[in-house]
């Protein structure tokens, strides 16, 4: 889902620019009110999985491949303030020294990946888990969460590139919709695993996270 340079124009690039830079300001705050010295760590190993795991591809169909995303990993584990700090660390970091996504788009990026996703995530997760989930609850939540978050921002990535001209609204929707529905299925499964695995060395981790 990164996209390269060239595929936004001007206005659409530099008002994603504008949208993430405000977000990741305020998420600084908020990050700032609830941050102690176990978060920091936490933030930091969180980042570098999301990092290693987006390196491994995993086949879909028709010679297509996705890869984890992490939002909803982070944001589920962490909270959405901290979710959207660390997806912004490794898309910068990907952008700049591996080339993963473009500069001109990267605003975009984090808006689709460190901003949507990771919202989307932790509303449908809270939704759906409640306040006290049992592990099943807790599990099909993450399962849900995940798969909607990478879902729900492959829409917005459709309408980013339909008002930049890219590509037209009615080809691009169901194309990026019909795949995407397909990968959410692999980040859901990949999350529910980790998640799963989390829960057995900590237990609490089922209802850490706050509300926001």
């Amino acid at each position: 889902m990164h996209i390269p340079d060239g595929f936004l124009d001007t206005k659409t690039w530099l008002s994603a620019y504008a949208i993430s830079g405000g977000s990741l300001l305020y998420s600084v705050k908020k990050v700032k009110e609830t941050l102690n010295e176990r978060m920091v760590p936490k933030m930091g190993v969180m980042a570098a999985f999301i990092f290693a795991a987006q390196m491994v591809n995993f086949p879909v169909a028709g010679g297509t491949s996705g890869h984890l995303i992490g939002a909803a990993l982070a944001a589920i584990t962490l909270g959405p303030w901290a979710a959207t700090l660390i997806m912004s660390a490794v898309l910068i970091v990907q952008c700049f020294f591996f080339l993963d996504g473009g500069v001109t788009a990267l605003g975009a990026n984090i808006l689709l990946m460190g901003i949507v996703a990771p919202w989307v995530a932790y509303g449908l997760y809270r939704i759906i888990a409640g306040g006290a989930p049992t592990k099943t609850r807790f599990l099909i939540a993450s399962f849900v969460a995940s798969w909607a978050s990478t879902f729900v921002a492959s829409l917005v990535c459709t309408v980013l590139l339909a008002l930049s001209g890219t590509i037209p609204m009615q080809v691009g929707l169901p194309a990026m919709a019909g795949w995407h529905a397909l990968i959410g299925i692999g980040e859901g499964i990949i999350t529910t695993v980790v998640l799963g695995y989390l829960t057995q060395v900590k237990a609490e981790i089922v209802s850490q996270t706050e509300s926001v």
